[in-house]
């Protein structure tokens, strides 16, 4: 059978035995990577080894302590209690470091789990980010307590360990199948020997994601002496062990300066499957060979961007936001195209023709992650809407915020109906066109998480549901893009319901405050109310408040100008925001940070905020705003992301915002301009075509856009469409210190023309 067609499209080469694991002979921009970026502050980023988009993160988990250190690492820690197989990247909340390696030298005690959450050992060991190594394709550090150097790297579906030991008749490599990253706890394990260098099991654990299963194949290159299982401090008898979680410890001796490599594969289907991707996709103990090939395969995504400027800080704060937005979603698949389905049976199902991807975090990349991997992957877009698809299929809506083959529910809104349709409004079609529409349709009809109320008031009210405003206007943005593929799809009757439902935001504007704000059942607004409260989980907003979600209605802006009664009075509420100091209560979300005023960069409601005074007239104060974000809240620096990442979300605003424009409407291709942070940038759109980027005589100070050029002939919208980037061609800016107040400020020049 070949088993090329299932490995990740686009890096095949870099996991493949038969590749030469040569470096891409374009430009190596790998070094511009800083993986430490966002590892401090609130960036909650993955520290470790993993291809673009690939099952494997391998990297250390340190101790959980909190919310900083959701993806297992955080800059500011010291300790490492193992190398785990799969972590997450920004989230707020953690989950997975499934199947942990430690090596070890001496005898050290197996301690019992502690609370939910903690890891709990007595092997654990400090170290020293004097001796510690990251870089694209490789991580390195020095144990301390065992004068052990650790170094890793992977393919997608396997990680690749190598441990130098010191002399010593006890040394050995535990195997921890009972810990993981904040939320997760272990329900049931197994272990088993298969010969002396072979170990094979499986770890079912639950958390964030409810029903997480992992098997997995683990080879050595020296012989294992004896293989030890402890449940707690109790060592088991015998070679194999199934039940509740425990620890494994592979033993045998070293020399000095001795070399033990250990290959972990992991799948979502079963032992047999982890051991069939080992030996597809590393048959070999070519260490060096495998991280060249890693570098490899990011050198080729890296180069989709290609950037011409003098400060070299800046690149390196864009390529790894460009690596950072590639490391999820992640494959959800073995080899041979079999993954488990989202189903309550949890059923394996077979990919046909496609690539099946996990870890959605819809709520946050609807906006500018999976629009930027409509511009620089086009060639995914078609795998990310038919595994939704098939999500659907299986549990009978399309995703939230899907873990593992886990629906989660988490945050609001139906955020997948934007993803899928402003797949379909930018002309893709390598899916099922009807089973989209329907999947949009009917997850946006649903009985569940307040869909309820909206059928019977037409919003949602506060005494039914928290977070209603949010809530209520999250749903009525997707409801917007069903309307806008049902227009397409010539489905006039859903249109008129959809298009109504997408302007059910007005429930919720009140006149006399110019806030959005909660109402009841009975029509009446929510008395005592504070526009700067934030109480987590408890008000009507999801991290945020009324300043911050009175902005959240990127489908119709027009329709907001016309509720606040003209270009000014919307434009003085938006600088507003800008400026505007409050309280927003001690039990405020953690995750509001990036303020400037009571806008917040580093949460996700904000990041189209900005763009939109292009909608009245005001392009120059979008400039202004976008550069004051790209110079003030992204940096090079361990604290360099000013919010918690998100799964790339974070990432993806600097991307297209550097380019000068970011798409406003949550569907269909709308970039509204800003102001580009590069000299010259060429971007790779795919289909053998190049969109350049130049911004004249650009600089700190010339910030404003003065005149523009599309394919040499003037251009005077505030907008560039999809279609323009995708088709290829050149983008020239005109940039000056001063504002040209007339660029796009004409109707038939702003964004909401480009619908008419």
């Amino acid at each position: 059978m070949d088993f090329s067609k299932y490995v990740l499209p686009g890096i095949a080469c870099a996991v493949l035995a038969s590749c030469a694991g040569q470096k891409n002979p374009d430009q190596d921009l790998t070094h511009y990577v800083d993986p430490y970026i966002g590892t401090g502050g609130h960036g909650h980023v993955f520290m470790g080894v993993n291809l673009p988009f690939g099952a494997i993160q391998v990297g250390p988990t340190n101790f959980y302590q909190d919310w900083d250190w959701c993806s297992g690492y955080h800059y500011s820690d010291t300790t490492i209690v193992g190398f785990g197989q799969t972590h997450l990247s920004g989230t707020g909340i953690g989950d997975l470091g499934d199947l942990a390696l430690m090596p070890v030298t001496g005898d050290v005690t197996m301690n019992a789990r502690g609370k939910r959450g903690d890891y709990s050992t007595n092997f654990h060991s400090y170290y020293s980010h004097d001796n510690e190594e990251a870089k694209i394709g490789y991580y390195a550090v020095t144990l301390d307590r065992y004068d052990i150097k650790a170094e890793l790297t992977a393919t997608p579906r396997v990680a690749y360990h190598r441990y130098t030991f010191p002399e010593n008749d006890n040394s050995g490599i535990i195997i921890d199948l009972r810990n993981g990253i904040g939320w997760d706890r272990p329900e049931n394990a197994s272990v088993r020997l298969v010969n002396d260098s072979t170990i094979v099991g499986y770890r079912h654990s639950s958390g964030w994601a409810v029903d997480q299963q992992l098997y997995f194949t683990a080879v050595f290159s020296k012989p294992i002496s004896s293989l030890k299982i402890y449940k707690d401090q109790e060592l088991l008898e015998g070679t194999a062990a199934e039940g509740e979680a425990f620890y494994a410890r592979a033993s045998f001796d070293t020399k000095a300066d001795e070399q033990v490599s250990v290959k972990v594969a992991i799948s979502p289907v079963s032992i047999e499957n982890s051991g069939l991707n080992l030996t597809t996709e590393l048959p070999d103990w070519d260490f060096e060979g495998t991280r060249r090939k890693a570098e490899t395969a990011w050198n080729k995504e890296l180069n989709k961007i290609k950037v011409k400027d003098s400060s070299e800080a800046n690149k390196r704060v864009l390529y790894t936001a460009l690596y950072h937005s590639m490391i999820a979603p992640s494959v959800f698949m073995d080899v041979n195209g079999q993954y488990r389905g989202s189903g309550s049976d949890r059923r394996v199902y077979q990919a046909d023709g496609f690539t099946n991807y996990t870890t959605f975090s819809l709520w946050d990349t609807y906006r500018a992650a999976h629009p930027l991997m409509t511009v620089i992957h086009p060639e995914k877009v078609n795998d990310m809407v038919n595994t939704m698809l098939n999500i659907y299929a299986q549990q009978g809506k399309l995703p939230v915020w899907h873990l593992v083959g886990n629906e989660t529910d988490c945050m609001v809104g139906n955020p997948a109906i934007p993803v899928v349709a402003d797949a379909y409004l930018k002309g893709f079609r390598g899916f099922d066109t009807l089973q989209a529409y329907q999947a949009m349709k009917n997850s946006a009809l649903l009985d569940e998480r307040g869909l309820n109320f909206m059928k019977q008031y037409g919003y949602l009210p506060y005494d039914s549901i928290i977070e209603s405003v949010a809530q209520g206007l999250e749903y009525a943005l997707a409801d917007w893009c069903v309307a806008q593929v049902a227009a397409q799809m010539n489905q006039a009757e859903d249109f008129a319901t959809f298009d109504k439902r997408g302007k059910s935001y007005e429930h919720y504007f009140d006149k006399s405050v110019n806030f959005m704000r909660g109402k009841d059942s009975k029509g009446n607004w929510r008395q005592n109310f504070d526009p700067f409260l934030a109480a987590h989980r408890v008000t009507d907003y999801t991290e945020g408040n009324a300043w911050q979600y009175t902005f959240l209605v990127p489908q119709d802006v027009d329709g907001l100008i016309r509720l606040f009664g003209s270009d000014e009075i919307f434009t003085a509420k938006l600088d507003s925001l800008f400026f505007v100091e409050g309280d927003m209560g001690e039990h405020a979300s953690a995750d509001i940070t990036g303020l400037v005023g009571q806008y917040a960069q580093g949460n996700e409601p904000s990041h189209h905020v900005i763009y939109m005074y292009a909608y009245a007239g005001n392009q120059w104060k979008s400039a202004e705003r976008a550069r004051q974000m790209l110079t003030e809240m992204y940096t090079d620096q361990i604290d360099g992301i000013c919010g918690n990442e998100d799964v790339g979300q974070m990432s993806a605003w600097y991307i297209l915002s550097s380019l000068g424009f970011y798409q406003v409407e949550p569907a269909g291709g709308v970039y509204v301009f800003g102001s580009p942070q590069f000299e010259e940038v060429e971007v790779n759109v795919g289909n053998g075509k190049t969109f350049t980027v130049i911004a004249h005589n650009n600089s700190p100070e010339n910030k404003y856009i003065q005149s523009v050029k599309l394919n040499g002939k003037d251009y005077t919208k505030s907008y560039i469409l999809h279609s323009d980037i995708a088709s290829g061609g050149k983008l020239e800016y005109v940039m000056g210190a001063q504002p040209n107040k007339q660029f796009g400020a004409a109707p038939q020049d702003r964004p909401q023309a480009a619908r008419k």
